[in-house]
């Protein structure tokens, strides 16, 4: 792939991604209201995978090539690395330095054991932990890696559930949150769907230092199919959550929900052209905090919606062809495609006609 053109204030941007180590907690502060970068996995027309990071004018700076076709990025402050995992049931994960001071780096996963496309450091750097599933015992598992010791696998935690998708570390640095879609899968089988007349989703907290489960929360029998897959957490620190529907395709159950401690799971209704618009998928969600609202994408639907969180009102519907990727951007949201299109909050469109952007977009750095 030819490297693309950087100028100087997108080099500055990815070079901040890669220096933070070195900043103090105020400088760290302040980049985040001047500067931002996204990271995005992606597929190329012409062949080939691969995760770049690019600026919030949508210009790719720099890429890593991926083994196979990958999912979710997470990264780490601390260090300026970022980790992409593969679209389940993948068996690698790739960790790369933005400031490229480092040769990226392949995480393999455990025997009996592939990723779930997700995965988050602790706060202070020392520990990754991934979404894995224990396939021959449909067991869903949280991996625990060494990443300052070449991400060497320390061991696992149960997620007390089938298919754990996303985990978040809460604020407290401590409690996991995980989305347990509920759907068993193998890799014998692909990525066929194994239990779906059975599937029992849940949301769970769990201790990252003991392993303990701190609460776990089940969607009523009725609706035991709405899969739970992708959260974020808005400025209150409520936990939102969004779904994909494996019942039939006539109903329009809820979608979107929150959660906070010590309380069962919330559904949001959200008015009919809005809910059907989505069409019993969403792909993923982001909260923009400081703008109060949370936005969920159907790439099934063609559409994203955006919801105040603190009425938990729609507040925007937005037509995008195969939109699936969300982070947030000063003007709301930046959107990407399977299309090859990243527009931002303010209408600004880029189109990379060989690219498929895949299902996530993470903010790395800027306000």
């Amino acid at each position: 792939m030819p490297t693309p053109l950087i100028d100087r204030r997108d080099f500055l941007r990815a070079a901040g991604a890669g220096f933070v180590a070195a900043m103090t907690p105020s400088a760290w502060a302040a980049t985040l209201d001047t500067d931002a970068i996204f990271a995005t996995a992606f597929v190329r027309h012409g062949g080939g995978y691969g995760a770049g990071v690019m600026s919030e004018a949508g210009k790719l700076l720099y890429t890593v090539a991926l083994p196979d076709r990958g999912h979710d990025v997470t990264f780490d402050p601390v260090s300026g690395r970022s980790v992409v995992f593969p679209r389940q049931p993948g068996t690698f994960a790739v960790v790369f330095d933005h400031a490229r001071r480092t040769q990226p780096q392949t995480i393999a996963a455990a025997p009996g054991r592939h990723f779930y496309g997700h995965g988050v450091f602790s706060d202070d750097g020392k520990l990754l932990y991934a979404t894995e599933n224990d396939f021959d015992n449909a067991a869903g598992m949280i991996g625990i890696y060494d990443a300052g010791d070449g991400f060497k696998r320390l061991g696992e935690l149960p997620t007390h559930g089938t298919g754990p998708h996303e985990v978040l570390l809460l604020g407290d640095g401590r409690t996991l949150a995980v989305a347990n879609g509920g759907v068993e899968t193998h890799p014998d089988f692909g990525r066929a769907k194994l239990n779906v007349a059975t599937m029992k989703p849940s949301y769970v907290l769990i201790d990252r230092v003991t392993g303990d489960l701190i609460e776990k929360h089940e969607p009523k029998a009725d609706l035991h199919q709405l899969s739970i897959r992708h959260m974020d957490v808005d400025s209150a620190g409520a936990v939102w959550f969004g779904c994909q529907y494996e019942g039939a395709t006539t109903e329009r159950p809820p979608l979107v929900g929150r959660v906070t401690r010590d309380k069962g799971l919330e559904l949001i209704d959200m008015p009919a052209p809005a809910l059907n618009g989505l069409r019993n998928y969403i792909g993923a969600m982001a909260a923009n905090r400081k703008a109060g609202t949370i936005a969920v994408t159907s790439p099934a639907g063609n559409t994203y919606v955006v919801l105040d969180t603190r009425s938990a009102e729609v507040v925007a519907v937005n037509p995008m062809t195969e939109v699936c990727g969300i982070a947030p951007d000063k003007a709301g949201f930046i959107a990407s495609s399977g299309a090859g299109d990243i527009v931002g909050g303010d209408g600004r469109k880029v189109s990379e006609p060989d690219y498929v952007w895949d299902n996530h977009i993470l903010r790395v750095a800027g306000a």
